[in-house]
């Protein structure tokens, strides 16, 4: 028996109406024409239901790092379902490909990092996180250690508890567990440092948080959470020695450092973590997901250090967190199969030079007139448009900048993603050279046009 889905556009967009999409304006989705179907993949390019092939700007969503339709990860995940479809880790029970995937990537962790948590979302990876220390300092007679320090432009995912560790602009409306979470001044220099020197900036984010473990108490302090790189925030780039400055403080307080590496990991900045080989810490945990498996299964691990976990696997201590689906042998098989194939054609080294050109190539349209700033690293890149180059002054909501240029883009062969004044390009990391510079002067031509009809 096969699954038969062949469908007509209008069958797609009908059958559609039920569905709910994510971070989606509902009301805008009730117009057909405001959704885009797409119906196969490979290498860098998608089709959609009208036959137009686009470059994938966006990687599926910062995860497909090693391309579409990959053989390799496709057969793997077909020989795992043939032998072992489903078991769970639950209890005393494990299976190989959760067991080899898990000692893989602790083989690639940094320092101490050698125990994994795997669930299905970078949400649930964040979420694990804080539950595993909490837990943690209950174990240590600290019940008080619970509060959460993040930042503004974060995004850390969209259940309850990781919403309320996002930024405060992605949950206006909704509610979360805010009160478990502080959030620290923004690194963008470019936005908030008006005044000062980068160093200078630099001081006074390390001052906030001095100033912020003084006045909540570090006794009431569980960890501070940061991304490498911002991604949905912005893509934001804090100044240079950021990271390790906030590490050393949080290690003074015993305040735990956990690296959200969802979008940073597998390669997008030319290595396997980003936290410690591009930015100099070893963070206490590192939670992860996209690239684990490329998209291709949906996965997600939390790789917590030694000492964490000698801790809450002590005596008298159960683990009273699973999740059904963690470490699926479908899921974990992708995994395995994904870094077998990133090491095999040494990937992350290719980005090292194939990213620095994109990025350069990127970094090349600043000279148009409405482009504020291009920031990122690599194949993690935002484009800021701004009314005045001279006041930085922002455009407004109802100019909807980004959305038109990202529909301007479409139309000539580029998935590009708007987030208000923002475009954010995440592609797949097997860009060729022609690639970029198509993507380059897609982005070119599509910004000059919106500029013009402003």
């Amino acid at each position: 028996m096969t699954l038969d889905v062949q469908m007509t556009t209008d069958e797609v967009l009908t059958a559609d109406t039920h569905l709910i999409q994510s971070f989606a304006d509902l009301n805008a989705l009730k117009q057909n024409d405001a959704r885009t179907v797409i119906v196969s993949a490979e290498g860098a390019l998608v089709r959609d239901s009208e036959g137009n092939e686009l470059i994938d700007g966006i990687g599926g969503l910062w995860c497909v790092n090693v391309g579409h339709r990959r053989k390799e990860i496709i057969d793997a995940i077909h020989l795992q379902l043939n032998e072992l479809d489903f078991y769970s880790t639950f209890y005393n029970f494990t299976h190989p490909t959760a067991a080899a995937l898990s000692s893989k990537i602790a083989s690639l962790a940094p320092g101490h990092l050698n125990k994994v948590y795997f669930a299905n979302s970078g949400s649930v990876a964040n979420d694990s996180a804080v539950r595993m220390l909490h837990h943690y300092n209950n174990r240590l007679g600290r019940p008080n250690k619970k509060k959460i320090l993040s930042r503004i432009g974060a995004y850390h995912g969209s259940t309850h508890l990781s919403i309320a560790m996002t930024t405060p602009a992605y949950s206006e409306g909704w509610d979360s567990a805010n009160d478990l979470v502080h959030h620290l001044r923004s690194p963008h220099f470019w936005r908030e440092g008006e005044g000062m020197s980068e160093a200078e900036f630099l001081d006074a984010l390390e001052a906030d948080l001095e100033q912020s473990i003084e006045r909540m108490g570090a006794e009431n302090i569980a960890a501070f959470i940061a991304e490498p790189i911002m991604g949905a925030g912005g893509v934001i780039v804090a100044p240079e020695g950021y990271h390790i400055r906030m590490a050393a403080v949080c290690a003074a307080n015993d305040i735990k450092y956990i690296s959200d590496e969802v979008v940073t990991a597998f390669g997008r900045l030319g290595h396997f973590f980003a936290s410690k080989d591009v930015f100099g810490v070893t963070p206490d945990i590192i939670t992860t997901a996209k690239g684990l498996t490329s998209g291709y299964q949906p996965m997600s691990a939390t790789i917590i250090s030694d000492e964490i976990h000698d801790v809450i696997s002590g005596p008298g201590s159960m683990f009273l967190h699973g999740m059904t689906y963690s470490g699926h042998p479908a899921a974990a098989a992708a995994g395995l199969a994904n870094i077998a194939l990133m090491e095999r054609d040494q990937l992350p080294q290719q980005v090292r030079t194939t990213g620095k050109i994109f990025e350069n190539a990127l970094r090349g349209l600043s000279d148009l007139e409405i482009v504020g700033e291009v920031r990122g690293s690599h194949f993690m890149i935002g484009i800021e448009f701004i009314k005045d180059k001279a006041t930085k002054a922002p455009f407004t909501p109802e100019d909807q900048i980004g959305l038109k240029i990202a529909r301007a883009t479409q139309k000539r062969g580029l998935i590009a993603r708007p987030l208000g004044n923002i475009l954010i390009l995440s592609p797949p990391l097997i860009l060729t050279e022609e690639q970029i510079g198509q993507i380059a002067e897609i982005l070119r031509e599509s910004i000059l046009e919106v500029t013009a009809n402003r």
